[in-house]
C-alpha cells in the first residue's frame, strides 16, 4: 500500500522544499510602507545638516559603470533600471560620504521596484557619474570580484 502512495508523497515533498526555497531566497524582506493609501504625503528635499543643497548633481551627464560596480550588480541581481531609479529617488547617506584622492564618492541608499534595500556609491567624475560599488543591504550575496 506504501508504494501506491509514494509517489505522491515524493511530489509533495518536492513541491514544499520548491515553496520554502522561493519564499527564503532573497533573505527577510524589509517592512514598506503601505502603497494602497491614497493620501498625499509632502516630501521635503534632500538636505545635507547644514541646510545646503545635494552635494552632487544627479542628473549631470551619463553613468559611467566602473567593472567592480558591473561585477557586483551581476552578483546581486540588480540591473541598471535599477541603479537609474535609486539615484533618482535614493538618500544620500551622510555618514558614509568618503574623499580621497580621486574625489569625493555619494552613497545613495533606497528601495528598489523589486523591493532590494541597497546602497549604491556613485563619483561624479567631469561631467559623468560613475557607479563605484552596488551593495545589498538585506542579504549578503556571494561575489567573487577581485
Amino acid at each position: 500500500m506504501l508504494k501506491k502512495y509514494l509517489p505522491f508523497i515524493f511530489l509533495i515533498a518536492a513541491a514544499a522544499l520548491l515553496w520554502y526555497v522561493k519564499s527564503h531566497q532573497r533573505g527577510k524582506q524589509p517592512v514598506l510602507p503601505d502603497t494602497n493609501d491614497h493620501t498625499t504625503i509632502p516630501v521635503q528635499p534632500v538636505t545635507n545638516d547644514n541646510n545646503t543643497t545635494e552635494p552632487f548633481n544627479r542628473h549631470s551627464g551619463h553613468l559611467i559603470y566602473s567593472k567592480h560596480a558591473r561585477c557586483r550588480m551581476d552578483c546581486r541581481h540588480i540591473d541598471e533600471s535599477e541603479v537609474q531609479e535609486i539615484l533618482d529617488k535614493g538618500t544620500i547617506n551622510y555618514n558614509k560620504i568618503e574623499e580621497s584622492d580621486k574625489g569625493k564618492s555619494y552613497p545613495l541608499e533606497g528601495f528598489t521596484h523589486d523591493k532590494q534595500h541597497v546602497r549604491i556609491v556613485f563619483a561624479p567624475k567631469q561631467e559623468n557619474l560613475v557607479v563605484v560599488t552596488v551593495i545589498d543591504l538585506d542579504k549578503d550575496w556571494y561575489c567573487d570580484c577581485k
